[in-house]
Order: structure tokens, then C-alpha cells, then sequence
């Protein structure tokens, strides 16, 4: 689905300074920080409350970040969907100026959807679906007639998508209104967010970090509550690596449960390992509600590859998992590959301690076959040799962005080579029956590792194997911008297609989040990863975890997430007491 050629004249650089410069014009003048951060400040995440920009009740509004009370008000006409998308647009153009997070803004097309939405209620009294006003940030590739998709290529520029995606087309129909598009990285296949065209994406709990990607955006912008809830996508991380670094919860849904149908991608054609989008959101009512949304508006109707299956109330109310008592949680402590810098060790023991207390049990998971996975998954991923990349840079000239560290940089490069480029090599344009064998050995290594989940039912004690489990989303929490260097931890779930979640647990607090001593190092990565970490460099930063369940199943996960989330804040709330 990618444009032959540009309607901007001029080199690829000009191209750029021109969209930007749209892009800035967009904005209206009202909305522009007078005194703007200094560049010295790296946290960010108050400069909304602060710019006095937004009003007492737009302050509100914008930070009530439970979904299912937004919708509430907005069907109830206490808000109406003009003042509650006039708020977080306000809010979303203020983390644009402090994060660079934005794409795509097209206020008086919101706008006027927004009071569109209103009039109907004001005559009808009826809302017009279960998403009826609530404001909807959407990563660069979901397509908007009209609007460009430029998807972090420069050759993309100028050329208006002809038609909505399936995606919007049931936004609209749930009464959604679409209101702004989120940065990504070029080729969309990193852990961070970096293009030519709109620069880098910056992490609001502390600038010189990233906020992971590819859909970073996303993440800044959500995190800075210029959204009540957003959609990315996920192939190897995506959704769930800037959900962890910028403390957010979201879903990786399975393979085609969610309607991807003319949204524009990388890679298209491989689909051996499915991209999938997913909400993003400040809290699990979001996560949930757009979910349900989204399968009871009937995805198969218009997408031929979206699964005939509707919302189950059964795998919500977890009947597979004794009805959600005595549940049994695998602890992933390590994934073998590399071991998780202290914050993610303690988040982890706190969820523990949280869910014995809460009556449920937590047994160690124990990896298998993980680096064999590995290897399979990046071996697909780059098996077209890198051609779909470079055919795409090439239509405009710009270069291929090798690396996402800054041209300055004050960090030391803590890593030649990734692991991952040592067990693949350098990418190298495969044969069919190559790549059909690597695709037989990912069903093989699925079976294995499905046989190896059920095996824990001699373990649980509940007369059931593990109901599902706990790991980190990343080793890390927020890096500096290059040095996200590993994702296995989320890729093992897009190989395996595993629904899972991440939610937030805690913050790094240098005082607890001490150094440990080194350990046996699994490889050099590990070793490289361990000497990264300082309680300095990290202060702060959201530290998230991930909830991993079986194919399929993303009603259960959800659940079991509320639990697990519930679980944590009654544990905060006694230690207050």
C-alpha cells in the first residue's frame, strides 16, 4: 500500500522542512507555549498543568484517566464531546511541543465531528455507539481519507490516503472521534521512534529517554494525558515496550482478533508473524472498553482475515481459570537471554507479595526453548534481505536510518552488535523454501512450547496448568535514545501468538533500586545490558510488567490483568495505611 512517488516537490530534506512546516501551521496560535521548557528539563510530564494553557475544567477533563467515566459523562451530556475533545486537544498540543510526539493534526475536522456527536445526542437523547464522544489518537498508520499516512517515510509525504481503514470506519460508528495521528520510527521495526521527516520522540518522564516504539508516540502522548486512550501496533513490541517505559497499560491481542484491514505497514506480505494493533491507555477500563467495542461491532464483516468470533463474557469471567480464585501465575525472572535490571527484579517480587496476599499463587516459569524462538522469529523478519526498506527509502532518496542514537550523544555505546545480529547474521535475501522452513520450524517450536505450558499443571497445585505469566515487557525501563538494543521478552509472544498485556507496577527509586552483583552473563548483551544499568540514569522512569496468556484468550488476559492490577493497588493503599 505504499505511494509510487510524492506530490512535494523538491529533495528529500526540503520535503521534510515542508511537512513539518505544515505541521506546525496546523496548530492554532492559542496553543503555543509562550515560555516553553528549557531543553535542560527532562521531565516534562506537568508542563500541561502548568502552561496555563488549559483550563480548570479542561485540567479536569484531561485527567481522568479512567475511560469507562469519561464515556459515562460524555452519554450523560455532563461533558459534551466539543469541551472533552477541545481539552485533550489542547493537552495533546502541549506534549507535542515538549515530546514531538504528533503526526497528523486536523483540529476543525475533530472539532466538527465532536459537535456532530453532540447534536445527535441533544435530539435524540441516544448516544450514538459505546464509544459516543470520547476523543481517539491513532498511530501513523492507520489510514484517515483525506489525511496523509506518512508512516515515518519521507516518500509518503503528500500523499492523502484515499479512504478510511476498516479500524476508523468502526471508530466512527462507535461514536469515536479520531483527533490526532502519533509518531513513528522509520521502517516501523525499531523498539524507538525516530524519522526524518518529524525527528525524534522523546520520553515526558525524562527527555534524554526514549519512550520506546514503534509506537512511541503513542506512548508519549498518553502518558502526558494528551489522550484518554490511543491505538498502536504491535509485531515484536510495539504496543507494549512504550507502554512499559511510559506507564501505560495495553493489549497484544492474537493474530487478526482486531481488524488491521487497510491500515498501511512494513514488511506487508510477511504473514508468518501478524502484526496486530492494540489500545494503549492510562487505565485497564480503556483497554477493556475499546476491546469489546471493537469485536461486538463484527471486525469479520470487513475484514476477510479477522476471526468469526465475538466477545466472550465466559472468558472474561474466567471460567477456564476457576472463575478467577486460586489463580496460578508463572514468575518469568529471567527470560535466559537477558536478565532484568533491578527495578524490573523488584516490580516483579512486589506483584508476587501483591498476589499471595490477594489468596493467589505464584510459582517460577521456567523458559524453554527461548533463544531457539528467537533465532526462528528475527531469522522472518529480516528474511527479504532488508529490500523492503530500502525499496521504500529509494522512492525518495532519503538514507536508511541505521541507528537511533542522536548524532550527539553523551551515553557510551553500550553494544557493537545486538545478540540478536549474532544469531541471525547479517540479513540475507532467502529462497521461499527457506523461508517455508522457517515457518515450520515456528509451528514446531509453538507445539513445543504449548506442551511445555500444559507440563505445569504437575506444578500448580490447582488441577490446571499456570493460568498465565508474569514477565518483564523489557529488561530495562526507559534507555537513552540507540540504546534499546533487546525485545525478546515481547517477541517471544508475537512468535507464539500470545495475548498478553503490560501494566504499571512502580518507579525506579534509586535509594531501593541499588546495583546487584554481577551474575553469570548469558551472553555478551547480557553483560553489555547489566553494565548499563545506574540508579541515576534511571530515577524515575515507570517500571511495567507483562501479563502473557494463551492464544486466543485476550477476554481472560484482560481479567487477569484487573486482577493482578487490583492486587497491586491494594497492596499500595495497606502499606499507607
Amino acid at each position: 500500500m505504499s505511494p509510487a512517488t510524492t506530490n512535494l516537490p523538491g529533495n528529500w530534506q526540503d520535503i521534510c522542512a515542508t511537512k513539518k512546516r505544515s505541521q506546525l501551521a496546523s496548530i492554532p496560535a492559542g496553543w503555543i507555549l509562550t515560555t516553553p521548557p528549557p531543553d535542560t528539563r527532562n521531565n516534562v510530564i506537568t508542563v500541561p498543568a502548568e502552561s496555563g494553557l488549559l483550563t480548570e475544567r479542561e485540567l479536569e477533563i484531561t485527567e481522568t484517566t479512567d475511560v469507562d467515566v469519561l464515556l459515562e459523562k460524555l452519554r450523560g451530556a455532563e461533558w459534551s464531546s466539543v469541551e472533552v475533545t477541545r481539552a485533550f486537544y489542547k493537552r495533546a498540543v502541549v506534549a507535542q511541543q515538549v515530546t514531538n510526539c504528533l503526526t497528523e493534526i486536523f483540529v476543525e475536522r475533530a472539532l466538527k465531528r465532536a459537535n456532530e456527536l453532540d447534536d445527535i445526542l441533544r435530539t435524540t437523547g441516544k448516544p450514538v455507539g459505546p464509544l459516543h464522544g470520547l476523543p481517539i489518537s491513532l498511530k501513523d498508520q492507520f489510514t484517515m481519507k483525506g489525511l496523509d499516512t506518512v508512516m515515518g517515510y519521507v516518500a509518503w509525504v503528500g500523499k492523502p490516503a484515499a479512504s478510511d481503514c476498516v479500524l476508523v470506519e468502526i471508530l466512527y460508528e462507535c461514536g469515536a472521534v479520531p483527533f490526532v495521528r502519533t509518531n513513528v520510527p522509520q521502517t516501523l521495526m525499531w523498539g524507538e521512534t525516530y524519522n526524518h521527516v518529524f525527528g525524534r520522540t522523546t520520553n515526558p518522564y525524562n527527555r534524554k529517554l526514549t519512550p520506546g516504539g514503534s509506537s512511541g508516540g503513542e506512548g508519549a502522548l498518553l502518558a502526558m494525558k494528551g489522550s484518554p486512550l490511543g491505538v498502536g501496533t504491535d509485531i515484536g513490541g510495539s504496543l507494549r515496550i512504550p507502554s512499559a517505559f511510559c506507564g501505560l497499560y495495553t493489549l497484544r491481542p492474537s493474530y487478526e482478533r482486531l481488524p488491521y484491514c487497510g491500515a498501511v505497514n512494513a514488511l506487508e506480505g510477511q504473514e508468518s508473524i501478524s502484526s496486530v494493533l492494540g489500545p494503549m491507555a492510562n487505565s485497564m477500563s480503556g483497554v477493556k472498553t475499546f476491546t469489546k467495542a471493537i469485536i461486538d461491532a463484527k471486525p469479520w464483516t470487513r475484514d476477510p482475515l479477522v476471526l468469526r468470533k465475538e466477545w466472550s463474557e465466559g472468558g472474561y469471567a474466567l471460567e477456564d481459570h476457576g472463575g478467577g480464585t486460586g489463580l496460578c501465575f508463572g514468575m518469568m525472572w529471567d527470560n535466559g537471554v537477558v536478565r532484568p535490571h533491578p527495578p524490573l527484579l523488584r516490580a516483579m517480587e512486589m506483584t508476587k507479595k501483591a498476589l499471595e496476599a490477594a489468596g493467589q499463587k505464584v510459582i517460577d516459569w521456567e523458559p524453554h526453548r527461548h533463544l531457539e524462538i528467537y533465532r526462528n522469529a528475527e531469522t522472518i523478519f529480516v528474511a527479504d534481505g532488508g529490500y523492503d526498506y530500502r525499496a521504500q527509502c529509494d522512492l525518495s532518496g532519503e538514507p536508511l536510518i541505521h541507528t537511533m542514537r542522536p548524532v550527539t550523544d553523551e551515553y557510551e555505546r553500550i553494544l557493537d552488535e545486538p545478540y540478536v545480529k549474532e544469531l541471525v547474521g547479517e540479513p540475507v535475501h532467502r529462497s521461499a523454501y527457506e523461508l517455508w522452513q522457517l515457518h515450520k520450524e515456528k509451528r514446531a517450536l509453538r507445539k513445543s512450547h504449548l506442551d511445555h505450558w500444559e507440563r505445569t499443571v504437575e506444578r500448580t497445585g490447582t488441577g490446571r496448568p499456570i493460568d498465565a505469566i508474569i514477565s518483564p515487557a523489557v529488561a530495562y525501563t526507559a534507555v537513552p535514545h540507540g540504546l534499546n538494543a533487546d525485545s525478546f521478552y515481547t517477541t517471544l509472544c508475537n512468535a507464539l501468538d500470545l495475548a498478553c498485556t503490560v501494566f504499571p507496577v512502580t518507579f525506579v527509586d534509586p535509594k531501593v533500586d541499588v546495583p546487584r552483583p554481577p551474575h553469570e552473563f548469558h551472553n555478551h548483551e547480557d553483560e553489555a545490558i547489566y553494565k548499563l544499568y545506574s540508579t541515576d540514569l534511571f530515577a524515575g522512569c515507570p517500571v511495567g510488567l507483562q501479563l502473557i496468556g494463551k492464544s486466543q484468550e485476550e477476554e481472560a488476559v484482560i481479567a487477569m490483568t484487573e486482577i493482578v492490577d487490583n492486587a497491586l493497588k491494594d497492596a499500595r493503599a495497606g502499606s499507607h495505611s
